[in-house]
């Protein structure tokens, strides 16, 4: 049943892609003064998970790599590697720049200093959940190097923004933005036909089936994907030839319920202990989580850092927020209330 794997996994960078040619084309241009060794703005891409911002960001990114040779690339995600040393230390690894570095001792100037110092091939950097670095003036820091180009993949502009002094927040400001809406069913549709035609076997699922996918996803192509995996394994598994729609309803939950851990064990120590809060206390208030936080932890973040956090998962669908800003309380998502497969 499957035929290529590879292009049914979440992180799978397509060579053509659907339905984002506008995207591709302004990302294409704020690059492409590096294939000429000129500086290139730092790019910010933002837009709800999954619109194909991380996709579209490698996608451009390879396509240089094809034309211009004197081109290198390198793909932090901050989620991951949330600490300044950690993401320094992922650039200076990708561009063979770690040799004698030592992570318990060497001080983080030391790693900037080898950046500056990098005479290589001009590097695209992109920095993916960019909003999750604990220090973001890493972003200021980049932006001054003529020889990296800085693409920034985040939800939201201002909760990037949020987070930075006066001094980024006018270079980011003034840097090209990408936004990216959620799809729509039918383009949803294009993309779960083009990763069947390429990943599977012919005639072993129905464009009924696939525009039932894509109406479940409600405009996430990482979850139609999820789903379209999710199902294709279980006939693999069970040496279907086709699959069947009890198998799709199967796989929705089962696509929702492998991104949901994928989300939880992603996140920092400090995010984890606000969740089981959430988890154990909900519906609660951001002042009584911070307070219960304060508690539980030797270095609480700010009031201001705990509410972006909150809305990092909300946006993740680990939290759902009711109320206004003023009364909004928080509360683990009902996995139960999810778009069935209908």
């Amino acid at each position: 049943m499957i035929r290529d794997a590879r292009v049914l996994r979440a992180g799978f960078v397509p060579r053509e892609v659907e339905h984002r040619d506008a995207e591709v084309n302004h990302l294409s241009s704020v690059l492409e003064p590096i294939t000429n060794g000129e500086p290139a703005d730092t790019a910010i891409v933002t837009g709800p998970s999954g619109v194909g911002k991380t996709c579209i960001s490698k996608f451009v990114t390879e396509r240089l790599r094809e034309e211009v040779l004197d081109v290198e690339a390198t793909y932090v995600n901050c989620w991951r590697n949330y600490s300044r040393f950690r993401t320094l230390y992922q650039i200076l690894d990708d561009i063979g720049a770690t040799i004698d570095i030592h992570r318990q001792s060497t001080p983080h100037d030391e790693l900037i200093d080898r950046l500056q110092q990098y005479d290589g091939p001009r590097t695209v950097v992109i920095l993916d959940e960019v909003d999750q670095l604990e220090d973001p003036s890493l972003i200021y820091d980049l932006h001054s190097m003529e020889q990296f180009a800085v693409i920034c993949i985040a939800n939201k502009e201002e909760e990037l923004f949020s987070r930075v002094d006066d001094r980024l927040v006018s270079r980011l400001r003034s840097s090209e933005h990408v936004r990216m809406d959620k799809y729509h069913n039918e383009q949803l549709y294009d993309i779960l036909s083009a990763r069947t035609k390429w990943g599977l076997e012919k005639d072993v699922i129905t464009d009924k089936q696939l525009y039932q996918i894509a109406d479940a996803a409600a405009g996430d192509a990482r979850l139609a994907i999820g789903m379209l995996r999710s199902a294709a394994s279980t006939a693999d598994r069970e040496n279907c030839e086709e699959i069947t729609n009890n198998m799709l309803l199967d796989a929705a939950e089962d696509a929702r319920a492998q991104i949901k851990q994928k989300s939880l064990d992603s996140l920092t120590p400090h995010q984890r202990v606000v969740y089981d809060i959430v988890r154990d206390h909900g519906p609660i208030g951001p002042s009584e989580i911070h307070e219960r936080y304060t508690e539980d932890v030797d270095d609480p973040r700010t009031k201001r850092t705990i509410r972006t956090y909150l809305s990092k998962m909300a946006q993740y669908n680990l939290l759902e927020a009711k109320g206004t800003s003023r009364d909004r309380e928080y509360s683990l998502v009902d996995s139960a209330a999810a778009s069935p497969v209908s």
